[in-house]
Formats: C-alpha cells, structure tokens, sequence
C-alpha cells in the first residue's frame, strides 16, 4: 500500500524529509502541487478545483488505493480528493480541516494574497531576496532553519503567482461551500491532525467540528504548530503509523466476521435447529414463529418425524 505525501504553501517535497526519516515505510511518495516544487503545466489555473484535479489524476496513475497524507494547501487539496474521489484512497490524513468550517476566516497573510496590489506586493517581498533571508523568514514564523533553507532555494516568483492563484480562488465562501460535501470523505478513514499551537487553520473547535462532519479520527499534536512534520517528526510519524495500524487491524477484525458469518447458516435455520425436542413433537418456538408439527404413526412412534414448517421458501429450499 503505498503512502503518498503532498507538501503545500511556501514548501516543495523537502518539507517532509524528517518524517519520511521516521516512518518505518519504504512505499512513499511525495507529489509536489505544481508551482509548489514542481513545474507548472501550461494551461494550469493554480486554484483550488485544479489542484483537486491535478492529484486526483496523479493518484489513478498508480492503480492503488493509497494513504494520502496532506499538509497546508496538499491537505485541502488531499480532503477535496477523499470527497470527489474516495475509491482513489484507503485513508487520508491532513492537518487542515479547520478551513471548510462554516465560521473560518483565512488569517491576515491569506487575505493579503487575496486583495489586488496587496497581494502582489506581499508575495514579492515573501519571495525576493537572497536564500538565506528567505529561510529566515520562514524561521521568524516557527520552521527548523536546516528545512527552511532547502526550502528558500526553490522558491521565487513562480511559487508566489501560484499563491495568488490558489488563495484567491479560496476566498470565502469558496471553502465553506466545499465543505458541505464533508461528509462525503467518511467514505473513507480520515485522520485530522490537530497541532495545537498552528494558528493558520482555525480554532481547534472549528477542526473538530470539520472533522466530526468528515468521519474522521484526531490526533492532537500539543504544543506543535504548522510545521509539526518538522518540528516533531517522531511524534509525528507514530501519530500516523497508529492510525495506519489501527485501520489494518479494523480490516482484518471486519475480513474474520464475514468468514465466520458465512461459515453459519441462516439465523433462522440456526434458531430452528437449536430447537429442544421431545419425541415424537417440537415444543412451540419462543419466538412465535411458524406451525411446528411431527405427526405419529403406529410405524414411527419411536422415532423422530421430519419437521414441517411454514417458512419462507428460501430456507425449506436447502432441507
């Protein structure tokens, strides 16, 4: 089962080198959003019904049912998949749920991007400069300097146009309107995973709240923030080894049911055969069922009649 890992916004596939260091899997994948370590496909809008798109027709590509783990603008991207396309996935996990909450505002830097001529001005600062005022900046905001300066170097003014593209299409109501279909990705076992210090996705109510709606499961990082794949990859890596384990162990739970269920017959005919019996005569079912009658004759009046009951023809088929 291969585990796919799709990075967000200012990142590339490196955001993920600690965990990947952690997990105990060698069937990862990392897919980077274009313009967000990975080129961008002429003709392609960057918003977020493209980006939905873009990983759906990644994912078909490999044939398999994955586990889709998503961070930032990959996890939004990562739950719209699990509505649209839940046979593409054997679970999802992301970090973000609080944004389809009904009552969520995009934090300030979100609605920067969002407003003409602001948001062209922010992302040039955000992306200009040398490599290493980049990484610093992203250190000022809570990231691990050695990943930030792998980061900074593939950064610049690509990534920032598909900032803009991205959060302007997701302005609200966009994300709202999304998230009424929630309860479609419970098709699915998700993960919601809640760092408690990230400020950029909304109160820990509203990721509760996406969560519940979406079927999923939570697992509460405290004391880590936005980047908790990095600034905690243990921690990290054994919150989704563990849900992970936990969905096998339901499989396998649900694959020994049906094999025992199959192995007996019929709840009725299971009843019917448990039946105390004196000779010659049925007692009456406790359930109130049927007509049990075992005529006596002079010839089998030691011996045990064949039952003759009024049941459906589905059961008497097989005696």
């Amino acid at each position: 089962m291969t585990t796919v890992l799709v990075n967000g916004n200012p990142e590339t596939a490196a955001i993920w080198d600690p965990l990947c260091a952690e997990l105990d899997r060698t069937d990862v994948l990392r897919l980077s959003p274009p313009g967000f370590g990975a080129p961008v496909p002429d003709g392609f809008g960057c918003t977020v019904l493209a980006y939905r798109d873009w990983l759906a027709a990644e994912l078909e590509r490999l044939g398999e049912p994955v586990d889709l783990v998503g961070h930032d603008i990959g996890g939004s991207t990562a739950v719209s998949v699990a509505m649209a396309r839940p046979d593409l996935l054997r679970t999802w996990a992301r970090d973000s749920l609080g944004v389809f909450d009904p009552d969520y505002a995009w934090h300030d830097l979100a609605r920067q991007w969002q407003t003409p001529g602001a948001g062209e001005q922010s992302v040039a600062k955000l992306m200009g400069g040398t490599p290493g005022e980049r990484a610093e900046r992203m250190v000022a905001r809570g990231m691990p300097r050695p990943v930030a300066a792998r980061l900074a170097a593939a950064q610049g003014p690509r990534m920032g146009q598909a900032i803009l593209a991205f959060y302007r299409s997701a302005a609200q109501p966009a994300m709202a309107e999304l998230g009424r279909s929630l309860p479609a990705a419970a098709a699915r076992p998700g993960l919601a995973i809640i760092g408690t210090d990230d400020h950029f996705v909304g109160s820990q109510d509203m990721r509760r709240r996406s969560a519940a709606r979406a079927g999923a499961q939570v697992a509460t990082l405290d004391g880590l923030g936005h980047w908790w794949m990095v600034q905690d990859p243990a921690r990290s890596a054994r919150a989704l080894t563990s849900f992970w384990a936990g969905q096998g162990r339901a499989r396998q739970a649900l694959a020994v049911s049906r094999t025992t269920a199959d192995a007996q017959p019929p709840r009725t005919v299971r009843r019917y055969l448990a039946f105390p019996r004196k000779r010659g005569r049925f007692l009456p079912h406790p359930a109130g069922r049927g007509e049990l009658r075992c005529p006596r004759t002079a010839s089998t009046a030691k011996t045990t009649a064949r039952p003759v009951m009024k049941t459906p023809a589905r059961l008497t088929s097989g005696w």
